[in-house]
């Protein structure tokens, strides 16, 4: 669950183009601007608005799955996107894989919990710093050093597991893994970013991450399950750790898609002097954020890391409610069947044409997201579960989507990895809370109050979203202005 994806909103055709320093510098690296869109897919701007992104009133993308297909043709684009999903299985296996092993090699659930959390925790403290570090010094310089810490933590980790090392040990080292674990869906869609700018297609590239992201959760699960019993307690842990090395890898050697560094900008920000993009939009962008990378984060972050909780809860619940039916296997299908709802949602969410404003689109998906999960606990079966999650599960990605196209569309390009990392690591922050409070939710009053905890979880996200809109919408209400 840490890691997610964007779209924009059609609101945003009423921005101003951005500033000509910043989109000269990023024509010359061979990265496509609006006007270059024509290029890379003939006729593409003439065919009705874009599916969620920024255009000229009469441009945009071709609604529909041929929106998908324009944006994999762009040069480089289906590699770095190859590369950033198989390097991102690691978010779905890592931590189920880790509490496989932990409970097999010490039959304690409690301490797998515990380890899995401070893994998740980790992640959460230092991915932004990595993200920060890749925007100023490149993807590649940063990625490189930091997956081949993560090879070595993973492999330490699992030999303290296997050969039953005091718990501080599997507890170290299960932090250095989370602290290492590149966080490549952000880094992918900075690409995207970079590679499509201002261009109505954006908001589909965004939206094709969200159905890798959701695709990632309904094959990792199960396969990280299948390894760790049927192969080896460890085979879940080292596969998904031999994964998030190729693909890192792989992405971090595709140079001609990176995003541009900004050295002199960030330093420029972090003393609080100078301009931002050139342009005098850098001392509103500061008003806005203070420190932060955009100002939607203080709404954002909170109501990511509410939404991560509400995640991990169901999970947990599922697999109660499941046992309490007597079919404990059938948890991985339902919450399966969650993810392929998420995955058809964001695939239908991508091919539209929307004219919403952007943080009303993330508001509305959230707050039906919460509504579907406020049902579970009333529920009187697997087959209703099963239905019913599958369509509560719809909105699920166009609500991460809008999320984090708010960041993109707030955060300068100069810290643009750093703020989508801010979101992924709320996330994990959350899912590492539900998990600790849910489990012993479940353990004393069974599934339906897990169900119950999820949705006030979810109630909490929601009123956490309304009450800072006016965050939400604070740049684009600046932007129009100008």
């Amino acid at each position: 669950m840490t890691d997610v994806c964007a779209a924009r909103g059609e609101e945003q055709e009423q921005r101003q183009p951005r500033q000509g320093n910043h989109e000269r510098g990023d024509q010359e690296q061979g990265r496509l601007g609006p006007g270059e869109l024509g290029q890379a897919d003939q006729g593409q701007a003439d065919r009705g608005r874009g599916d969620l992104g920024l255009a000229d009133p009469g441009q945009g993308a071709r609604p529909g799955g041929s929106s998908y297909l324009a944006v994999l043709r762009l040069p480089g684009a289906l590699r770095f996107s190859v590369a950033g999903a198989v390097g991102r299985m690691t978010m779905s296996m890592f931590g189920l894989g880790s509490l496989l092993l932990i409970s097999a090699r010490t039959g304690r659930y409690g301490l797998a919990g515990v380890v899995a959390a401070a893994t998740s925790v980790s992640y959460a403290v230092c991915a932004p710093k990595l993200a920060s570090l890749a925007d100023q010094f490149g993807q590649g310089r940063v990625l490189r050093p930091t997956v081949a810490v993560f090879g070595a933590a993973t492999a330490a980790f699992v030999a303290c597991a296997e050969l039953r090392a005091p718990i501080w040990a599997v507890l170290v080292t299960g932090c250095l893994t989370g602290a290492s674990m590149p966080s490549l869906g952000s880094m992918v869609r900075a690409r995207w970013s970079a590679m499509l700018a201002d261009s109505p297609l954006l908001g589909t590239a965004y939206a094709l991450e969200s159905v890798v992201d959701e695709m990632i959760f309904v094959i990792g699960p199960a396969l990280a399950t299948l390894l760790a019993t049927e192969v080896q307690p460890a085979a879940g842990v080292v596969t998904a750790a031999v994964l998030c090395v190729a693909g890192t890898l792989a992405l971090a050697g595709q140079g001609g898609t990176e995003p541009a560094v900004h050295p002199d900008r960030l330093r420029e920000h972090g003393s609080g002097g100078g301009r931002e993009n050139g342009s005098g939009s850098g001392p509103s962008r500061r008003r806005a954020g203070g420190r932060l990378p955009a100002a939607g984060l203080v709404t954002l972050a909170p109501a990511f890391g509410f939404l991560g909780s509400m995640f991990a809860t169901i999970d947990l619940s599922t697999v109660a409610f499941a046992q309490q039916h007597g079919h404990r296997p059938l948890a991985g299908f339902l919450l399966g069947t969650y993810a392929l709802g998420s995955a058809t949602g964001g695939i239908w969410y991508g091919s539209r044409a929307w004219r919403a404003p952007l943080e009303r689109r993330f508001a509305i998906t959230l707050c039906l997201t919460v509504a579907g999960v406020a049902t579970f606990w009333s529920l009187p079966g697997l087959r209703s579960l099963a239905l019913v999650i599958f369509f509560s599960g719809l909105t699920i990605a166009p609500t991460l989507i809008a999320g984090f196209s708010l960041i993109e569309r707030q955060a300068p390009p100069e810290r643009r990895t750093e703020g989508m990392t801010w979101l992924s690591s709320a996330v994990s922050v959350g899912v590492a809370a539900g998990a600790a409070i849910a489990g012993h939710i479940v353990d004393a009053g069974g599934a339906r109050w897990g169900y119950v905890f999820a949705a006030g979880c979810g109630a909490l996200a929601a009123v956490v979203c309304i009450a800072g809109l006016g965050r939400l919408r604070a740049v684009h209400a600046g932007q129009a202005a100008q």
